[in-house]
């Protein structure tokens, strides 16, 4: 192994959390403005990705921000049986308020309070840093229910998520706060040292894309949690050289079909899925962190 011990434990420190609060907090308290046109709607905002996770490194800059419609939702039926689905069709009420007028509206008052910088993305509305508040995407979406029991005489059962729809209308379906609660439960369970492990993953990551052992863009944050969340908790090791010994041993040689992401409602590596991580890349990751792991930089 060429990485110190020292240097993993530098790797493993969490960056700066101010200032990333005081822009949740700036914007969170425009979106709750009472005389925005989306605040007789039913909505939850919160954290996601590294800083709602605690795993952000000083190199992290976009603070991701989700306000959530749930006022209206979106459905998944197709784990439910003829019957269900027809007992679900009849009790379903359109509403006429959509997807697309929310996304528009939180777009048009973001732009008001902060500018033309404002952007609406393919995914998410990008508003720009200024006067110590860092820049932010801010997903629009709303509440999805994936329906696996739709009884007659007692309430259905679902797994509530998240979903929104990029501008070529693909649907995208995900599970944020499944995410944050598993991985603070895999944190506990290994005696929180899973978090500190991510952020050195990131940082590993980071160092390797520099000395141009990994290609840019090929290892998401997002998959590196999944990838390490898949560990068992017993190899994580107060030691972080042997704990990433145990990691990448045990990656070389487990079956990637298994493998799930943190929020444990879809699987980690899938090709052609936009939730999944493309075969190719995770090897890629995988074969490059391994050689950065045991040679150091070039």
């Amino acid at each position: 192994m060429a990485i110190s011990e020292h240097q993993l434990e530098v790797w493993s420190h969490q960056g700066s959390t101010q200032q990333s609060a005081a822009t949740y907090q700036t914007i969170k308290r425009v979106l709750e403005d009472p005389r925005a046109p989306f605040s007789n709607r039913g909505f939850t905002i919160f954290l996601q990705g590294s800083y709602g996770n605690d795993t952000n490194i000083y190199a992290d800059s976009d603070v991701d921000i989700v306000i959530c419609l749930t006022s209206v939702y979106y459905s998944d039926t197709n784990n439910l049986d003829p019957d269900e689905k027809t007992r679900y069709e009849a009790n379903r009420n359109p509403a006429s308020y959509k997807f697309s007028d929310f996304k528009s509206e939180v777009t048009d008052w973001l732009t008001l309070h902060f500018g033309s910088g404002v952007t609406s993305g393919n995914k998410a509305i990008f508003v720009p840093g200024s006067s110590g508040r860092r820049d932010a995407d801010v997903i629009a979406c709303v509440e999805n229910r994936d329906y696996f029991s739709y009884p007659d005489r007692s309430p259905p059962e679902f797994h509530s998520g998240i979903a929104f729809w990029t501008n070529n209308q693909q649907k995208i379906v995900n599970y944020p706060k499944q995410h944050l609660s598993n991985c603070s439960n895999k944190n506990g369970n290994t005696r929180t040292r899973f978090k500190p492990d991510v952020r050195v993953l990131k940082n590993m990551r980071n160092a390797a894309v520099d000395d141009g052992v990994l290609s840019r863009g090929k290892s998401p944050s997002y998959f590196l949690e999944g990838m390490l969340y898949n560990i068992p908790n017993q190899l994580f090791d107060p030691s972080r050289q042997t704990t990433f010994e145990n990691a990448f041993s045990w990656l070389s040689s487990c079956n990637l079909d298994d493998l799930v992401c943190a929020n444990e409602r879809f699987y980690l590596v899938r090709d052609g899925l936009p939730n999944c991580w493309k075969a190719t890349d995770f090897r890629d990751t995988l074969a490059a962190l391994t050689e950065f792991w045991r040679h150091g930089a070039r």
